[in-house]
């Protein structure tokens, strides 16, 4: 059971980094666009696609978190442990469902924001 152990964990630290890389990347980039701002020039696109493509980095992240939440059950099936992982789930499959539908309604694919490269 020690290898679930290390796959569960291995797993919640990827769905972490996912989500931290994520906000550290749009951080940056929405530093990048404020300065452009003061400079006069309108960004309200730019800052769009970059609410959206944080939207992505944490639904990619959450899924990886239910996967682990998943597995570590699966090593402990009690039926207090089934109850926390249902509750987990649900919570994140609703935050999921609901952030991917915004996402694809007001913006289809999100590719590379228009930042100089």
């Amino acid at each position: 059971m020690d290898i679930f152990y290390y796959l569960y964990t291995g797993i919640g630290l990827i769905g972490m980094g996912v989500i931290v890389w994520g906000v550290l990347l749009i951080f940056s980039r929405l530093l990048r666009l404020e300065f452009t701002r003061l400079r006069g020039r309108a960004i309200c696109r730019e800052r769009e696609a970059l609410r959206h493509q944080l939207g992505s980095y944490l639904l990619l992240g959450l899924e990886f978190l239910i996967a682990a939440d998943i597995i570590r059950t699966i090593t402990d099936p009690t039926l207090e442990e089934m109850a926390i992982l249902a509750g987990i789930v649900l919570i994140r499959t609703v935050l999921s469902y609901f952030l991917d539908q915004e996402l694809a309604a007001s913006y289809p694919c999100v590719e590379r924001s228009t930042e100089d490269a």
